[in-house]
């Protein structure tokens, strides 16, 4: 099958113009950024981890007030509690509180995230065009509500081996994420992230041989030269979420763009320092105090502790303390509204495309 051809399927299957979804990044997701790819002909997206099941039915509203296109909601597959270390914990707080300007307290006994259960029944209630899950799988069980329901679940994969497991358990789709992306690697094994390190165009190929569901391609694609590229290499359909950060409709914080148009490939790293989970972003202050000896509490602990140092850098504009995602691909970010930028990125495809 073609490219073209393969395309057209994933739009036909499910229901976009454009085969182009926005990648669902928590906390930088609102509903008029979603709206607006939904709108252009692509797919929406939520990235549902911090949300409480009331706050999923209201964005769902609002995007479904603004636009009747596709979205997806996604959900991180839950992990075990994590092991804490008290004297540890407490030398991390001390590094955090340098970069604050003021005391980061210690957050308590937790649980510091949302109830998977009622997330999921949140989501079956809204009953979006996709589900899908990064860090692993949707149990069974909620598996068979989502198909019950005519919901689609597409599920995250940063190897070969990931994009199999997703098949077998029932993913309609998989996303194959290169190294490249920005935000959090979707590794399902956490202690085994570092050693997941694999380029898109290496890794998405080997996918698309590997399984017959459709795959979407993540990480590092910022133009039309890419997604032709991934298409060519087998993907059906892309991911991108670095590019549409300096999109009006995100609303980042201005500094936090203005650290995105100035970001070389080589000024991405992949940290712990913001969340405890391996994740890509602009090498800042944040990251560099976790670069050496003193790794960060394990998340979604140092996610807790993290809360002061965002708020003292979103208050005084300061990029260099900011918990800045961004794919290795950042520089080539446009500031334009979400709906022209897919409509310049399917125009310059299509012109590569043959």
């Amino acid at each position: 099958m073609t490219a073209r051809r393969r395309a057209e399927a994933f739009c036909a299957r499910f229901g976009l113009r454009v085969p182009i979804l926005m990648a669902p990044m928590a906390g930088v997701c609102p509903p008029p950024l979603a709206a607006a790819v939904a709108s252009a002909g692509g797919m929406g997206g939520f990235g549902a981890l911090m949300s409480s099941p009331a706050q999923m039915r209201d964005w769902a509203a609002q995007f479904r007030a603004a636009s009747n296109g596709a979205f997806q909601v996604n959900l991180w597959a839950p992990e075990p509690a994590p092991r804490r270390d008290p004297e540890h914990e407490a030398r991390v707080r001390a590094t955090l509180s340098a970069l604050a300007g003021a005391e980061v307290p210690d957050p308590g006994p937790g649980p510091f995230v949302q109830d998977f259960a009622a997330q999921c029944e949140a989501l079956v209630e809204t009953a979006p065009a996709v589900a899908s899950t990064i860090m692993g799988l949707f149990p069974p069980e909620v598996v068979a509500r989502l198909k019950a329901r005519g919901i689609a679940w597409i599920c995250n994969a940063t190897t070969v081996a990931e994009a199999r497991a997703a098949e077998a358990a029932g993913a309609d789709a998989v996303v194959a994420q290169g190294a490249e992306a920005g935000g959090h690697r979707g590794t399902f094994e956490n202690a085994a992230a570092e050693q997941s390190q694999v380029g898109l165009f290496v890794l998405l190929p080997q996918v698309a041989d590997a399984v017959r569901i459709p795959v979407v391609a993540a990480g590092g694609i910022m133009d039309g030269r890419g997604i032709a590229a991934a298409l060519t290499l087998g993907a059906s359909a892309v991911q991108l979420g670095t590019a549409f950060l300096r999109s009006p409709e995100a609303a980042i914080h201005p500094a936090w763009s203005a650290a995105i148009a100035q970001t070389a490939p080589e000024d991405t790293v992949l940290t712990r320092g913001f969340s405890g989970r391996l994740a890509r972003g602009i090498r800042n202050r944040v990251t560099e105090a976790f670069a050496g000896e003193l790794r960060p509490a394990p998340y979604p602990v140092q996610r807790a502790l993290m809360v002061k140092v965002r708020a003292a850098a979103e208050a005084a504009g300061d990029a260099s303390r900011m918990q800045a995602w961004a794919g290795q691909g950042a520089s080539l970010a446009r500031a334009e509204p979400a709906g022209e930028i897919l409509q310049r990125l399917w125009a310059e495809t299509t012109a590569l495309l043959p």
